[in-house]
């Protein structure tokens, strides 16, 4: 292999006895049994290797030397007599002649066990991730990423896509987040920023010529975390299509995603093309949520006018919203019911209710007593029957659908035979609103991407100018992807006329010149002759997430930053001297 070892510690088998081999490693662990027997652990990138002293030499050499220490092990391959089917090397044992310490670990006291640091507190996690990477668990994680990157770059150059890296010194814009901003020395006052993504630059690769376009792109928002949302920064598989419109975009993802789920993920089934699609509003109504995890073959039902005249308050108060979820085959208990309805307040900020038809096809428990009097109706209009659990959310519009969502993800995970959980469920959200009121700023805003094209073009943002239409009525040609209830993925089919840009920016109160001013560099290249043109950039940090099976987005990623967006291991972000501010023309006011 190299001047340093002959093998790596994954890699011997019953073919190897007798040999002489050289073998370098961690020292994972040491077992004296007697004074002329040890047990060594040897632990490499590629797996772990027994080696066994038999000499009181060779086990006080090995009582020597600290656990993580690295060390070169010289021996002979013999078979076990005791083997461990549960390795793949565990046919075999190195007996030792001579070990040399390479690296010497000084601290006898380690911060965490190795191999269980995914055990031990995040933070100690993340300052000594160099530690936390050894343990092959974890590991495993980042080569897998390593693998699913390769894969999809791999399907994207057999999709006729070229690979084009793009600036990260770029110029601030508004897209949606708090960007990173970079003082430029040379230019005293004015600041560079990091790409939020690459969006601007891959259409002006549109412009340029060229016709398929894509990326691993590093993009940096200053963001707070989520346990699907690392801070700082994230990786998207970014690409952008010229002549293209929404249905070539879904041809190639389809095409692409599928087979590397099948083969990275923890599932092996996959929904394969074409993926299901749901309007928007549809997906809000009858799942609660922009993200429903189709798994789950729970929905939701609009009980407001049924519900009327119960006497029940929240369900009587003026524009009260109220949301049904219909679960059948229900057997649990009046705990169970109180302990999924209290996540469902934590997670949406509002109180469920309930009530259930028993084995006999009565109405009981919870608001039943308000229910009763309307049983019939109720039944029949709900389709209920024996066994079968009702919850309901009513407050304002958004709140009972934000309720009623966590009511269908709560109940649908945890309630036996309502969710089929092992499989990758794609599906596309389509026709968002291209325009909504802001909530802090009571104004119409754009309700997503400002460079969507909106469905109908111009004739259809003249009659909103005009007042023929209302502008909340107006969908866009964007889309969102969706797996297994995260949001893998925003795309649309961009707005590449300038003059329709300057219309759609209009209705928000922003002129041609604001227009100018924030985009110069595209509103000018699209007065050029712009192609029409489509894009998406599904996340590779959720994706590889999703593959691995896990909950946190920190557990794939190298090298993360701590849900404050700090560096625990580097110290970063951190003071810097006068004499740097003093050459970036900068004064820290505290």
């Amino acid at each position: 292999m190299t001047q340093q070892r002959t093998d790596n510690c994954g890699e011997l088998r019953l073919k190897d006895v007798g040999r002489e081999v050289t073998l370098c490693g961690w020292l994972e662990n040491d077992r004296e049994v007697g004074s002329n027997l040890s047990f060594i652990v040897l632990r490499d990138f590629y797996g772990i290797t027994q080696i066994t002293a038999d000499t009181e030499e060779m086990v006080k050499a090995f009582a020597a030397i600290n656990k993580e220490s690295t060390i070169r092990v010289e021996g002979t391959v013999r078979e076990r007599s005791s083997k461990n089917p549960k390795l793949p090397t565990g046919d075999i044992e190195v007996v030792p002649t001579k070990v040399t310490v390479l690296g010497k670990c000084t601290h006898e006291a380690l911060p965490f066990e190795i191999n269980h640091s995914r055990e031990a507190d995040e933070s100690a996690r993340l300052k000594y991730r160099y530690l936390d990477l050894r343990n092959p668990e974890v590991k495993n994680n980042i080569i897998l990423r390593s693998k699913v990157v390769r894969a999809l770059r791999q399907a994207m150059e057999d999709h006729g896509f070229i690979e084009i890296t793009t600036p990260i010194l770029t110029a601030s814009s508004p897209e949606g987040a708090r960007d990173y901003l970079v003082p430029a020395r040379k230019h005293p006052g004015t600041f560079y920023a990091l790409p939020q993504a690459p969006q601007q630059f891959k259409q002006l690769l549109m412009v340029s010529g060229i016709d398929r376009y894509f990326q691993i792109a590093p993009c940096f928002r200053d963001e707070d975390a989520r346990g699907d949302r690392s801070p700082g920064e994230f990786y998207q598989l970014d690409m952008e299509m010229s002549f293209a419109s929404q249905e070539d975009v879904f041809d190639v993802i389809e095409d692409v995603l599928p087979p590397v789920f099948e083969k990275f993920g923890t599932y092996s089934r996959s929904s394969k093309a074409p993926f299901v699609r749901i309007p928007y509003l549809q997906a809000l109504e009858k799942y609660g949520t922009d993200k429903p995890d189709l798994r789950i073959d729970l929905t939701a039902t609009d009980a407001t006018e049924l519900m009327k005249g119960t006497g029940f308050g929240p369900f009587e108060e003026d524009g009260a919203v109220v949301k049904a979820c219909v679960i059948s085959d229900f057997h649990q208990s009046r705990k169970f019911i109180d302990k999924c309805c209290d996540q469902v307040e934590v997670i949406s900020g509002a109180k469920p209710y309930w009530f259930r038809v028993d084995e006999n096809g009565e109405i009981a428990g919870g608001i039943s007593k308000f229910v009763k009097p309307s049983s019939d109706r109720i039944k029949e209009v709900l389709g209920l029957s024996e066994d079968t659990l009702v919850v309901l959310s009513a407050g304002k519009k958004t709140q009972a659908i934000k309720t009623i969502g966590s009511v269908i993800k709560i109940f649908g995970e945890n309630v036996p035979g309502h969710m089929d959980k092992e499989q990758y469920q794609f599906l596309w959200i389509v026709d968002f609103p291209m325009y909504e009121i802001g909530e802090e700023s009571g104004e119409l805003e754009f309700c997503h991407n400002p460079f969507s094209m909106p469905k109908g073009g111009l004739d259809t943002l003249e009659k909103a100018a005009a007042g023929e239409i209302d502008p909340l009525t107006i969908t866009a040609d964007q889309y969102d992807l969706v797996v297994n209830g995260v949001e893998l993925s925003s795309g649309a089919v961009r707005n590449h006329d300038p003059e329709i840009m300057v219309k759609a920016f209009e209705l928000v109160n922003l002129s041609e010149d604001d227009v100018r001013a924030k985009f110069p560099a595209l509103y000018n290249a699209f007065s050029y002759g712009a192609p029409p043109h489509a894009g998406i950039a599904p996340g590779v940090d959720r994706m590889v997430m999703l593959l691995a099976g896990e909950d946190s987005i920190r557990e794939i990623i190298p090298f993360p930053m701590n849900k404050n967006a700090m560096d625990l291991m580097m110290g970063a972000p951190g003071k810097v001297t006068d004499a740097q501010l003093k050459e970036l023309h900068i004064k820290i006011d505290e």
